[in-house]
């Protein structure tokens, strides 16, 4: 009874996950959701804007004060030069960002090089859009590649590359030696890449976020894309946007129009709030990631986890072999069950996924008090 497009991948595990932990009442630690609320300023925007009668629909490719606000935020951080009318779509998060742009420039068949671990909406991505996607291995502890390995994946047939950084789920912050790779075998291939940023602004490394789009040679053929779940706490709003060339943007913006027509008006008005706030929210952001980063990691190995602190974003990923486990599902069913803690399996990042079976992802965005109760409830694995 189903297109061949959907046999060959299931639904979300990590939201699977998530109802998982709610049947056991368990934290969760799978979905990258906080549970701690967006800033009070952006609420009040949002109500401001649906009394001033912002609830119908905006310009399909997002309303022009987001866009606005996309633009001047893209130039100051990521150092891009964007015009609001001809470069930004706004769609609802970065999920359909990257569902819209795989739409827009891959056919079936084209090569589509992506690394891994990679964040599992990239294999659905790939099988709805046709790619043939070719995989290049994040080695730990340090989650590099080879560089050799990258160049050996470029080919003629080669038609975009997918960038992940701060990268889900390793925590990886990719250096300027590897973007600048990926940048020259773009040029050389006349590839696309199609870079996910979400977590652009929580990266506790002293080096700054980099856009392969600034990267000469790389604003012609660069999709960026961001959004607000993660920077605001607002991952229900679902606001995110594309920064593409012109004729890059049309093509997103035709798949856009009809996969959701667009994201929700108000919501829009208070993103561009959010985008607009002071540079002292960004710090702030910062230093709450890192706290919660020292609070938790130190669980973790304390527990008996094999693991190194995640250089961005808010995300682990474990080895728990000490355990004497073997199987990533039969060791998260363990925990959410035995220990009342709920993650997403190894599996769900890696291709074939048997190369994931002896890993976890973990995350931390919840407040303390939520991180030392995760722990406290981790450190029982030590007693089993």
């Amino acid at each position: 009874m189903l297109a061949e497009r959907v046999k060959f991948f299931t639904e979300s595990v990590i939201r699977e996950t998530t109802r998982q932990a709610a049947k056991y009442g368990a934290i969760n630690l799978a979905q990258g959701m906080p549970d701690f609320d967006c800033p009070e300023e952006l609420k009040e925007a949002a109500c401001k804007a649906i009394r001033d009668g912002y609830n119908q629909y905006s310009v399909t490719w997002g309303c022009a004060e987001l866009r606005q606000a996309v633009a001047e935020k893209a130039k100051w951080f990521n150092r891009l030069d964007v015009d609001p009318d001809k470069h930004v779509t706004v769609c609802c998060g970065a999920t359909e960002c990257m569902m819209a742009a795989m739409l827009a420039v891959i056919d079936p068949g084209d090569e589509v090089i992506a690394f891994q671990p990679y964040y599992e909406n990239y294999g659905p991505d790939g099988l709805l859009s046709g790619a043939n996607l070719k995989w290049v291995d994040l080695k730990p502890p340090a989650w590099e590649f080879d560089f050799d390995d990258l160049k050996r994946a470029f080919s003629d047939r080669t038609r975009a590359i997918i960038v992940n950084t701060p990268h889900n789920p390793t925590g990886k912050v990719f250096r300027r030696e590897e973007l600048q790779l990926i940048a020259d075998l773009c040029n050389k291939y006349n590839a696309i890449a199609i870079t996910d940023e979400i977590y652009e602004h929580i990266i506790y490394v002293d080096r700054p976020h980099l856009s392969i789009a600034a990267f000469d040679g790389m604003s012609e053929r660069t999709i960026t894309i961001s959004g607000h779940s993660k920077t605001f706490s607002a991952t229900g709003w679902r606001l995110g946007y594309c920064i593409a060339p012109e004729e890059i943007s049309n093509g997103i913006r035709r798949v856009h129009d009809f996969l959701t027509v667009g994201a929700p008006h108000p919501l829009q008005m208070a993103g561009a709030a959010a985008l607009r706030m002071p540079t002292e929210y960004y710090v702030s952001l910062l230093e709450g990631y890192r706290k919660r980063r020292e609070v938790f990691m130190p669980y973790l190995k304390e527990a008996g986890f094999v693991c190194e602190s995640p250089d961005g974003a808010y995300y682990v990923m474990c080895d728990f072999s000490p355990f004497g486990f073997n199987d990533d599902r039969v060791f998260l069913q363990h925990i959410l069950a035995n220990v009342g803690v709920a993650g997403v399996p190894g599996s769900s990042f890696l291709h074939p996924p048997e190369a994931g079976r002896k890993l976890i992802r973990l995350m931390f965005a919840k407040k303390e008090e939520t991180l030392h109760e995760a722990g406290k409830r981790l450190l029982k694995l030590k007693n089993r």
